[in-house]
């Protein structure tokens, strides 16, 4: 490796930074962040306008009025995919961590738990969606 510094060699890029190559372990940690506090958020909010409802009965349902468009819908599908995802990459994870044959196995797992996941999504983001659709596309 002629010609590179040893901080090149090391995975640090010349800015100070750090250069990581995109392999496919790196994304589903990003992601198992990302749907993690995705999931953080929206339980906090699920918390703050359920206990609206000791507040204000009739503020409550303006609230959840408001939850009842496309939008929203859209957003719950969203949801229920990052914490399906974040429960099956869960998983992989505790088998990566106390499976002995785990780490070997990691990359076919993801896949594995990928592939389930588009399997329940599919279907399941039709469903969610099915009003949306009819009411926008043709519904009466």
């Amino acid at each position: 490796m002629a010609g590179t510094t040893a901080t090149e060699r090391a995975g640090t890029s010349r800015g100070g930074g750090t250069l990581y190559r995109g392999d496919l372990g790196m994304w589903s940690w990003v992601a198992h962040r990302i749907t993690g506090v995705l999931t953080f958020f929206f339980l906090f909010a699920h918390v703050l306008d359920t206990a609206l409802v000791r507040v204000s009965p009739d503020a409550y349902d303006k609230v959840i009025e408001t939850y009842k468009n496309p939008v929203v819908n859209l957003f719950e599908v969203g949801l229920v995919g990052a914490v399906l995802y974040h429960a099956l990459n869960g998983l992989r994870v505790m088998l990566v961590d106390f499976w002995s044959k785990g780490p070997k196995y990691q990359r076919l797992m993801l896949w594995v738990i990928l592939v389930i996941w588009a399997g329940v999504m599919a279907p399941g983001a039709y469903y969610m969606m099915a009003r949306t659709l009819n009411d926008l596309f043709g519904g009466s």
